[in-house]
């Protein structure tokens, strides 16, 4: 069990880094630069390397007579020439961090608005905003800050050994007692960081979540009073992420001083080891300055690579959860085809739809849909209404069954020809912070004149309101249209679809949540956007649904009840029902 427990370990650290790897790799770097910003690190090590032995002869040679102008100046453009190729290769290689980290963010951003809806249905937004800054922070930490100190770290090391073996290989041994007592340190120290830093980041994740959560819904925080309820989640969450902070800083305390001893004590075990070489004979003075400034050239890239495996624990925790993101299933559009002809029937064949498996929210359900025509969807809430228009959308795709357009299914059709095609109006009427133009335009690549917003605005009876406001199209509505009441929004929601010219129209109880005033604007708004388009409309009032060509009564994800508003009120006794109590509601209201 041991032996598999390790065997586990070591191929979860080599996934870590060939996922790191792959991640890199993925943005494609240039490798002209890289190889430029390398090529530049290697020529500072070297002269860096070179430094050392020009001491040694100094010492060992030293008199006035020696210092000749000619070796002043050759040390002193050395190091100049040093100093500069280290901070244009420490750039370049910063450059090439800052690219790859932006070709993340980019892959991740691309690959998240590809994702179908139900990826987001298991997901709460939070999280997925901090993965694609908190996360993707971490990775750039990485790359920026400590993968240049790594790669000249190394060469540093393996050139200063060399030498170090060729001035005095009994000494050079000597100093090898340091690496397993390293090792020693890092290595359960390093395995520890891995595991408090994915907590971490899972922390941070969901803290992430609560906090949008809260401030997006502010205003439902503070009509019930919940203020004190809110900030208690959020003080559990900022007591857990101080909690692994200070368990990422106990171990941070653990590596530094523990590392520093070593070191020190290294230091010491030369100092004391050469110093009798010295007196023996076996070694210059010369020698041993120069033994002792290659050590500091070996000590300080190892205090480097330290940092930098440390970082790396946390990277891989955040380049599991990017990889986990970036190989999520898209949505599927695959060079589909356009779609040809609207005007044909929408005809629903055996449909049957879940969100989780064995709690099917529409149950075998046929109908078509006629071109052209006025097809209503009534029923008690939570009967399927919204699923089926969602299913309609592609937003999410049956269990079984199909929907086809004029005998081919819907999902032959690009997503963007099919979408283009529909507009959609729901109760919410989302809206993005932004202006009434912004609103209206949204989503449309082509260009937009002034004469048709104002064509659109007046066809959703919301020219008027719009003149009315001090900057007109170019007002700021606010996060979620918050600066404008229900009503208009329904107007704008209203007026972008006619901007789209839609051929299928779907209105999801585009009314339900309107005072009486509004809801007659709005319903003439409507009526205007419903001429000569194939509608569904879903609604609870039944004064919206009356003159519908055909109406669909649904129950607990079934069809039980199909016609026109008078063979239903004959046929079926629960939309008789529904009927005279909108009849009677209708009387209390007169």
């Amino acid at each position: 069990m041991k032996g598999c427990k390790t065997y586990m370990e070591g191929t979860t650290k080599h996934k870590g880094w060939r996922q790191f790897v792959q991640l890199v790799r993925g943005t494609k770097p240039s490798k002209l630069l890289l190889s430029i910003a390398l090529f530049l690190s290697i020529s500072t090590t070297l002269v860096g390397l070179l430094v050392p032995l020009f001491t040694k002869n100094l010492i060992n040679d030293f008199s006035l007579s020696s210092l000749s102008t000619g070796k002043i100046m050759l040390l002193a453009s050395a190091m100049i020439v040093q100093a500069l190729a280290s901070g244009l290769s420490i750039y370049m290689l910063n450059h090439i961090g800052q690219s790859v980290v932006a070709g993340i963010r980019d892959r991740l951003w691309k690959k998240l608005l590809v994702l179908p809806i139900s990826y987001y249905d298991d997901h709460q937004t939070g999280e997925t905003v901090s993965r694609m800054t908190n996360d993707t922070a971490v990775v750039k930490g990485l790359i920026t800050d400590h993968l240049a100190n790594f790669l000249t770290g190394i060469i540093s090391i393996v050139g200063s050994v060399i030498v170090l073996l060729l001035l005095d290989w009994r000494m050079t041994l000597v100093m090898f007692i340091a690496i397993p007592l390293a090792f020693v340190i890092l290595f359960p120290l390093g395995k520890k960081m891995h595991i408090v830093s994915k907590g971490m980041q899972d922390e941070t994740a969901s803290f992430t979540s609560v906090i949008q959560q809260v401030l997006s819904e502010i205003r439902l925080v503070k009509a019930s009073n919940a203020e004190k309820i809110e900030y208690n989640n959020g003080k559990k969450g900022i007591n857990q992420l101080f909690q692994y902070g200070l368990k990422e800083a106990k171990i941070q305390a653990l590596i530094g001083p523990l590392i520093g001893l070593v070191i020190m004590l290294l230091l010491v075990v030369i100092l004391g080891y050469g110093g009798m070489r010295v007196s023996s004979g076996a070694l210059t003075a010369g020698d041993l300055v120069a033994f002792i400034m290659y050590l500091f050239q070996i000590v300080m890239p190892m205090g480097q690579l330290t940092a930098f495996f440390t970082q790396f624990q946390k990277a891989t925790g955040a380049t599991e959860r990017i990889i986990t993101i970036l190989d999520s299933d898209e949505e599927s559009n695959e060079m589909k085809e356009d779609v040809p002809n609207m005007n044909q029937q929408i005809i629903v064949d055996h449909l049957t739809f879940a969100y989780k498996e064995g709690e099917s929210v529409l149950q075998d359900i046929s109908f078509s849909v006629e071109s052209g025509k006025v097809t209503a969807i009534v029923g008690p809430s939570g009967s399927g209404k919204t699923t089926l228009f969602s299913l309609l959308e592609q937003f999410y795709q049956p269990q079984l069954g199909s929907v086809s357009l004029g005998g081919v299914p819907i999902d032959h059709f690009s997503l963007q020809s099919w979408r283009s095609q529909i507009g959609y109006v729901s109760q919410e009427s989302p809206i993005i912070a932004g202006s009434i133009r912004d609103n209206i335009r949204y989503g449309l690549e082509k260009e937009v004149t002034e004469e048709e917003f104002i064509r659109v605005a007046k066809m959703a009876y919301a020219d008027q309101f719009i003149q009315d406001l001090p900057q007109g199209f170019d007002t700021e509505v606010g996060e979620r249209g918050v600066k404008l009441s229900g009503g208009q929004r329904q107007r704008i929601a209203i007026a972008r679809a006619f901007l789209r010219d839609p051929k299928i129209l779907m209105l999801d109880e585009a009314t339900s949540s309107l005072d009486s005033k509004s809801e007659l604007v709005v319903q003439q708004a409507l009526q205007n956007l419903m001429k000569g388009r194939t509608t569904l409309v879903i609604a609870h009032r039944l004064s919206t649904v009356i003159d519908a060509d055909h109406i669909l009564f649904f129950e607990k994800g079934k069809i039980t009840g199909s016609g026109t508003h008078a063979e239903l009120i004959q046929s079926h006794s629960l939309y008789r029902e529904f009927a005279e109590q909108q009849l009677r509601m209708t009387e209390t209201v007169g």
